[in-house]
Parts: structure tokens; C-alpha cells; sequence
């Protein structure tokens, strides 16, 4: 019997990493396939990561109550895991942008102080190494929000404290870090990338992120000064060049911030879930392994989830197929080289919209069609 690996990353704005891996199973199901399979659902720093970690990890859940991006009470939960050594945060969780309102979105007074006091809650569970997911979050504040949970404060050219928001923080003449969370120099702590944006320029995190998250064309001018700003007086006071600092834009360069100020590691998002969860146990076994997420194209071998899949699959030469709501016409080598098949979800010419909300039924259908093509 042949046994199939069902490893999918989440389909953005339409279904979570663990329905997606449910839908290609029930659709492999519906072919008559005579397989086997494993749900495997993946994540590489995005949204549901701490979850799936969760999951394969047995974690045991901690709730916080904490601050969203606008201040206001909300529980978030963080995990623990390797018992109790490590913690699980997503930022998502305390300062995720599905927290507001369209109308409330509004990276100028959006902070992260949420996610800093939920690092501080799993420091106070005595953790040794801490790993944190960025995705989908509601800021550009350059991880000051974290910061000053952390301790660390910052002011104008008078001394005013200024709150860990961009309206202020353009005003940022001092950074004062005396009272930073000494707990954090005996702590691993880690960040999950999913892109390689700068802090800075036109790939940065104001201007590509910032309108993702409310910005208008006058807010990104406001956010990108603020950001430079804080990256000079950073430099000035730790010595840490952050504006070209790989994947430093992520979260709205709070994983700049955190590299600076608490040293953090940046990893590859994929790579190191891979590992942490011992996916190559469970690739081992496999004859087939199937990936996939809204979209597979170039951006994907910059080290997206499916990326990350394929990519150990090839070294074991297990045939990878992807399955994706957008294609390429026109596969690079790159890609091709990596995937046996690249397989559309979406019948030609329907409307963005539509293929979003119907994006469970489509790939069920198309899980149900590759399962018939290995079966003959």
C-alpha cells in the first residue's frame, strides 16, 4: 500500500495549514487510492505556528491576559515544551491584525506590547530558549512595544517618555535600556522568518507591510522615517547595524528590534519547524509527500513552507507535489526541479474572491483528481 505524506502550509485569508492537510485527505479518500497517509500540516513563522508546534510537540497551553495593539485587555496563550524548557509564542496571538477592525487598522498607533509581555509571562515559567512566530501581526513599531515590556524606555529630546507607537516614536531621541529584562541574556531566543525583507527601502517594512496593515501612502513616509531614525539610534547605542539585516522587516521590523536589543536569533522559518518537529521521521516513510499553500511561484524558493518541504523530500528522493491556488504559466527550473507536479486547485478564470471562499471544496477536488492519476 502506498503511503502519502500530507505536509500543507496555510492558505491565506481561506483555510488553516491542519483543514488544508484534511480536504487533500478526504479528497485522496474520495479517488479510491489504495494509500496510507499522515497529516503533516506545516508552518514556517506565520500564522498557526505555535499551534502546530503545539500539536506535534504534546505543549501544554499557558493564557495571559495582555494587551492587543490598541491597549486593550485580550487573553493570548503561549506554549510549553521539552518539559517546560522551551516556550512557544506567537505574535499573532497578542498583537495580531485579526485582533482589530477593519477601521480600527492603523500601523501609526498599533503597538506590540502584547507579544513583550507574553515573552515575559514564559520567562516567569523559568524557560530556557523561547520561539517566537511573527507572522500576521498588526505593527510597524519596530518591535518597540516588545521592548518596553521588556524594560526598556524611550524619549524625545526633552525626556518625555514617549508610548511604543510610530505617532511617537518619530519623536525618538534616547533609547534608555538600564532597566532591560535581565532574564533575557540567560535565554535562547529565537524568531521564525518567513521572508527576507530589510527593515529599510523600498522591500522594506513600512512599504511593503505597512499598507497590509492600514497604512496610507502619507503613514508609510511617517513609518519609514521612524524606522530609520530608530535603526541610527540603535546603532549609535549597541553598536548593531539593523537596516540591511536580513529578514530584520519582519513583523514590522520588530525581529530588528529583537535582534539588537536581546540578540536574538533569525532563522529560517521552515527549516527550523521542520527539525524541532522531526518531520524526516515521518518523510522516511513516504512515497509521496503533498504541499502546498495559496500560492506557489517564485517567492517560494526564498523559503517559504513548501520550499522547505520539497527541498528534503528531494534529498531523499521522494516525489514532492504542490498544490496551489496560483501557478505559474510557466514553472522556472528552480521550481521544477524541486516539485514532480505543480497543480493548480482553481477551475480557469474564476474570480479571486470566489476561489478564496471556495478554496476547501476546490482542493478536496483536486486532491480527489491526483489521487485517480497515482492510481493508474
Amino acid at each position: 500500500m502506498m503511503h502519502i505524506l500530507i505536509a500543507p502550509n496555510s492558505f491565506k485569508q481561506s483555510l488553516s495549514a491542519r483543514k488544508a492537510a484534511k480536504a487533500i485527505e478526504r479528497g485522496l479518500a474520495k479517488s479510491e487510492l489504495d494509500c496510507s497517509t499522515e497529516l503533516f500540516p506545516i508552518a514556517d513563522g506565520g500564522n498557526g505556528t505555535r499551534k502546530l508546534i503545539h500539536h506535534q510537540l504534546n505543549g501544554v497551553s499557558v493564557s495571559k491576559e495582555v494587551n492587543d495593539p490598541l491597549g486593550r485587555p485580550v487573553n493570548a496563550e503561549f506554549s510549553l515544551i521539552e518539559d517546560g524548557k522551551t516556550a512557544v509564542i506567537e505574535m499573532a496571538e497578542a498583537s495580531g491584525i485579526h485582533l482589530l477592525a477593519d477601521t480600527e487598522r492603523n500601523p501609526l498607533e498599533t503597538s506590540s506590547t502584547g507579544t513583550g509581555e507574553l515573552i515575559k509571562a514564559a520567562l516567569d515559567k523559568g524557560v530556557n530558549r523561547l520561539i517566537l512566530g511573527m507572522g500576521g501581526s498588526a505593527t510597524v513599531d519596530g518591535g518597540c512595544g516588545i521592548l518596553q515590556a521588556l524594560g526598556v524606555q524611550f524619549s524625545n529630546s526633552r525626556g518625555t517618555l514617549l508610548k511604543p507607537i510610530p505617532r511617537e516614536l518619530i519623536h525618538l531621541d534616547r533609547i534608555l535600556t538600564d532597566n532591560l529584562e535581565k532574564r533575557l541574556k540567560k535565554v535562547n531566543l529565537i524568531i521564525l522568518c518567513d521572508v527576507k525583507n530589510k527593515l529599510l527601502g523600498n522591500q522594506g517594512a513600512a512599504k511593503v507591510f505597512g499598507p497590509q496593515k492600514g497604512a496610507s501612502s502619507k503613514d508609510i513616509v511617517i513609518l519609514e522615517d521612524f524606522l530609520k531614525n530608530f535603526s541610527e539610534k540603535t546603532q549609535q547605542l549597541t553598536g548593531r547595524s539593523i537596516s540591511g539585516l536580513s529578514s530584520g522587516g519582519v513583523a514590522g521590523g520588530a525581529s530588528a528590534g529583537l535582534y539588537a536589543f536581546t540578540e536574538a536569533k533569525l532563522v529560517n522559518g521552515i527549516d527550523y519547524f521542520l527539525n524541532l518537529t522531526h518531520f524526516e521521521d515521518s518523510l522516511r516513510e513516504a512515497a509521496y509527500v503533498i504541499t502546498g499553500e495559496g500560492s506557489l511561484d517564485e517567492q517560494t524558493l526564498s523559503g517559504k513552507g513548501p520550499y522547505g518541504v520539497a527541498q528534503l523530500a528531494k534529498r531523499y528522493n521522494i516525489p514532492c507535489i504542490g498544490l496551489a491556488g496560483s501557478i505559474p504559466k510557466n514553472p522556472s527550473s528552480g521550481l521544477k526541479t524541486l516539485f514532480k507536479q505543480l497543480i493548480s486547485i482553481n477551475p480557469p478564470g474564476i474570480p479571486l474572491k470566489e476561489a478564496i471562499a471556495k478554496t476547501e471544496i476546490y482542493l478536496e477536488k483536486a486532491a480527489e483528481k491526483l489521487g485517480k492519476e497515482l492510481d493508474r
